[in-house]
């Protein structure tokens, strides 16, 4: 019913740049928030970053704050992750996540992933 796609990962060297993107498609009544979650190996889920839908007033981690950016274009139910200033430990495989409502609830919808590797 709903489909996260992400896109832009790949191979960076420590201090260069890297955009994520995430589009949500399927039948969406109305979105809450977007953001993205990134997981290291043997490590758990980490949050990222988030925007809300309706206002869109944004939360990071800690471990980004000052070099990550998130935005999004809600006429293509579309966020976006900005993320400059890389290094090594912010390799991980980044999951989008969506709250949104299909039927008469929001439920939580996640991405398959995208590996972003930073290299020292």
């Amino acid at each position: 019913q709903v489909q996260l796609v992400e896109s832009g990962g790949g191979l960076v060297q420590a201090g260069g740049s890297l955009r994520l993107s995430c589009a949500a498609s399927g039948r969406i009544r109305s979105i809450a928030t977007m953001g993205w979650f990134r997981q290291a190996p043997g490590k758990e889920r980490e949050f990222v970053a988030r925007i809300t839908w309706s206002g869109g007033s944004t939360s990071y981690g800690d471990s980004v704050k000052g070099r990550f950016t998130i935005s999004s274009d809600n006429a293509k139910n579309t966020v976006y992750l900005q993320m400059n200033s890389l290094k090594p430990e912010d390799t991980a495989v980044y999951y989008c996540n969506a709250r949104l409502r299909v039927g008469l609830y929001s439920d939580d919808y996640w991405g398959q992933g995208t590996q972003v590797t930073v290299s020292s």
